[in-house]
């Protein structure tokens, strides 16, 4: 930490207090940049809560599977008092979006990180839906973000698609989007997150960057989220993804 500004150093030293890394004596100077910048520079052009700056940061490590930083950062969102079922939810919810196959070995590590912070498991239960009503629920839910367009789905679309378009209502969002630990506009924020970070995604990302809209995450929010986690993701994703707000945005007016 000699190498940092004084602002990333304070801060540095009360969000990742308890984690041992390497770089600081192998790589002084990348440690430099990358702190002055994220922690300092980035951090203080924020108009976000740092409860959703967190939650933004594990969402797109989550959607790069950049699981070394997502570790790093998880412990920095407990130093600083972020909820764990917040931080669950947030896993939990990228499994709809990433699949099981990315998103099981993060959950693992962070309740091996939890644990380490003294967070007893498991946490209490969020389900609000059950398996009667999920369908129902998950419907209501994607109509209230995306429009009656979406009951359309499941009478007016294609018949091959007829299974995928149940599941978006029951799984997707029943299953996921009615569950407690996380408001409206936090989950489509983190949601925002997911398709950000993992590229290839930019349909989607038009999608939710509308449904971001219509929950209250405006513009300015919107390019505050990117520039967050635009650290951990790069640049030319997190430009991308402006240019999709931009779009959007001209569309709504």
């Amino acid at each position: 930490m000699a190498f940092m500004n004084k602002n990333a150093e304070s801060r540095a030293r009360r969000l990742f207090a308890g984690v041992n890394s390497s770089l600081s004596r192998t790589d002084p100077e990348f440690v430099e940049i990358i702190s002055n910048f994220s922690q300092d520079e980035t951090a203080n052009a924020n108009i976000l809560t740092e409860k959703e700056r967190m939650l933004c940061i594990l969402a797109a490590l989550l959607g790069c599977q950049g699981m070394g930083e997502f570790q790093n950062m998880l412990h920095a969102a407990l130093n600083i008092g972020v909820d764990p079922v917040a931080i669950k939810e947030t896993i939990y919810q990228a499994t709809a979006y990433l699949g099981i196959g990315r998103t099981c070995d993060f959950l693992i590590a962070a309740n091996g990180i939890m644990e380490q912070h003294g967070v007893r498991l498991p946490l209490a239960p969020q389900a609000s839906t059950n398996e009667e009503a999920r369908f129902e629920r998950g419907l209501a839910k994607q109509v209230e973000l995306f429009g009656p367009d979406m009951a359309k789905r499941q009478t007016d679309g294609p018949a091959l698609r007829r299974n995928i378009n149940r599941w978006l209502a029951d799984n997707c969002f029943g299953d996921y989007y009615t569950r407690n630990g996380l408001n409206g506009q936090e989950r489509e924020m983190i949601t925002f997150c997911f398709f950000l970070a993992q590229g290839g995604c930019e349909n989607q990302l038009r999608g939710h960057t509308a449904g971001n809209f219509g929950v209250g995450n405006g513009k300015e929010k919107l390019y505050s989220v990117v520039e967050q986690c635009m650290p951990y993701i790069g640049y030319p994703r997190s430009l991308n993804a402006m240019s999709i707000i931009d779009e959007i945005a001209a569309k709504e007016k």
